[in-house]
C-alpha cells in the first residue's frame, strides 16, 4: 500500500498488470472492490494496516494486532483456490518451524492471516548456505505429511502442465520463440511429467525458490508462498542446486552435499528434474534479454 496525495493506493499500474495478464478481466473487478475487502477483514481480524508488498498472483499487506501489537500479514489473491490450497498445505505443515504459520483464513474472500517471519530478509539477498537448506528440506518432508480423504491439493504434474503452458506463453509474447525449439519444451514438458507421475507422493511446495524464503529465527530457513501438490519432494530441490551453477560437475556437487544430509533426497532423480525443467528457469532470463553463464548453463542442460 503507497499513499499519493494522502489516498492509500492498494494495488498500483504495475500490479494490476501483473494480476491481470496472470487472471485475465476479472483482476480488474478485483482491484476494485480490495479496499472494501481488506477493510472488512481488517474490522474481522482486529488489524491496523502498515505497509504492502505481494507478487504476480496476490496482495499482502503488514499489519498490527490491535490487542497485543503482534506483526501479521493479511494476504488476498483474486482466485479464491489458490488460497484454499495454500491454506490447507500450511494446515498440513503447522508446527513446523520452517514453514510459515497460518493464523487464520477467509476461503470466499481469497485471504489467508499469516505470521509474521522475523527479520524476514529474503534468502535471495543472503549468503545461505546447503546446511540452511537442508534443515529446511528435512522439516518439509519428516515425519511424511500426510494427506487427509478430503484434499482439494491437485496431483505434480498438474503444477508442472501449468508451469510449461505459462512458459510457452512468456515466449510468445516476448517474441523469442527462435530461442528455445518447440521439440525442446516438448521432451522436457514429457520428460517432467514422467517425473511427476512417477516416484515417492508427498507434500510439494511447488515453488520454493529464494524469494520464497525467509530467515527466521536462528538462522534457520522460513518457506512462505507455497503453490502446492501432491508428488515427487525432490520437485523442491531444483532452485536451491541451481541457483547461478554454471557447470555439470558444479551441480552434481550440489546435489550430492545435499544429499549426504537430507536422507530421502534422490541424487538422480534431483538431476533428472534439473534436466527437465531447466528450460523454465531459461526463458524468463532470456525474455529479459539476460546472456551470462548460468543461463548458458540452464539451456544446455
Amino acid at each position: 500500500m503507497v499513499f499519493r496525495e494522502g489516498k492509500a493506493v492498494f494495488v498500483t499500474e504495475g500490479e494490476r498488470e501483473r494480476l491481470l495478464v496472470r487472471f485475465g478481466s476479472e483482476a480488474l473487478s478485483w482491484c476494485e472492490e480490495l479496499p472494501a475487502l481488506v477493510e472488512v477483514l481488517a474490522a474481522r481480524w482486529n488489524l491496523e494496516i502498515t505497509g504492502s508488498g505481494g507478487g504476480g498472483t496476490s496482495r499482502a499487506f503488514r499489519c498490527l494486532r490491535r490487542d497485543d501489537g503482534t506483526v501479521v500479514w493479511l494476504k488476498l489473491t483474486p482466485d479464491p483456490v489458490i488460497a484454499r490450497e495454500e491454506a490447507e498445505a500450511l494446515g498440513v505443515w503447522a508446527g513446523r518451524r520452517s514453514v510459515v504459520a497460518l493464523r487464520a483464513w477467509d476461503a470466499a474472500a481469497g485471504a489467508l492471516l499469516l505470521e509474521a517471519v522475523t527479520p524476514g530478509v529474503p534468502a535471495r539477498g543472503l549468503a545461505w548456505s546447503p546446511s540452511q537448506v537442508a534443515v529446511m528440506l528435512r522439516d518439509l518432508r519428516d515425519p511424511p505429511p500426510v494427506r487427509a480423504p478430503d484434499s482439494l491439493l491437485r496431483p505434480l504434474s498438474h503444477r508442472v502442465g501449468f508451469l510449461f503452458d505459462l512458459t510457452v506463453r512468456r515466449l510468445e509474447a516476448s517474441g523469442l520463440g527462435d530461442r528455445v525449439s518447440p521439440a525442446v519444451l516438448f521432451r522436457s514438458r514429457e520428460a517432467a511429467l514422467q517425473l511427476a507421475d512417477g516416484g515417492p507422493v508427498s507434500l510439494v511446495h511447488g515453488d520454493l525458490h529464494s524469494a520464497n524464503v525467509l530467515s527466521g529465527p536462528a538462522s534457520r530457513l522460513v518457506a512462505i508462498d507455497p503453490r502446492p501438490s501432491w508428488g515427487d519432494p525432490d520437485f523442491d530441490v531444483l532452485d536451491w542446486v541451481l541457483e547461478d551453477a554454471v557447470g555439470t560437475g558444479e551441480l552434481r556437487r550440489r546435489i550430492e552435499e545435499l544429499a549426504e544430509t537430507v536422507p530421502s533426497l534422490s541424487p538422480e532423480r534431483v538431476l533428472a528434474w534439473c534436466r527437465a525443467l531447466a528450460v523454465l528457469l531459461a526463458v524468463p532470463r532470456l525474455c529479459a534479454r539476460r546472456d551470462d553463464p548460468h543461463t548458458r548453463f540452464l539451456l544446455s542442460l
